[in-house]
């Protein structure tokens, strides 16, 4: 085989990788809802945990630190609202897992009343609540 051939020939095996990779970490995601819904400031919000932080450790021969409700660090929540949605990375605090990207904030320690807020030059704090049945 010349070499033109080998070139041609090692651009379609990295590409086979790269999609086989790709496909591999796509199908791999897992995304279990928290909840339902809520009705945050009037408008629907919807919750769903992605679980990263395991996978991305993989299996190790002591238990991760600091995995509370089934999160671990690493992890992160979608939240989807007004037509937006937030992709936030859960914290390391101690206590019910929160998520913030320094402007969003998202924790669950009510489930009919989860606490939302948004930081700007202030604090916005809305009001959520349970979606009715």
């Amino acid at each position: 085989m010349d070499q033109r051939g080998q070139e041609l020939l090692n651009r379609i095996s990295r590409g086979l990788f790269s999609l086989l990779l790709l496909s591999s970490l796509w199908l791999g995601f897992k995304a279990e809802p928290v909840a339902a819904a809520w009705i945050c400031d009037g408008d629907r919000l919807t919750a769903e945990t992605i679980h990263l932080g395991r996978d991305a450790i993989g299996t190790t021969m002591e238990p991760i630190p600091n995995i509370s409700d089934g999160t671990s660090p690493g992890d992160l929540i979608l939240l989807t609202w007004r037509g937006m949605t937030l992709q936030l990375p859960r914290t390391n605090n101690a206590g019910v897992p929160s998520y913030t990207d320094g402007r969003w904030w998202w924790q669950v320690e009510d489930l009919d009343h989860p606490d939302f807020r948004q930081r700007r030059s202030t604090i916005t704090q809305y009001k959520c609540e349970a979606e009715p049945s």
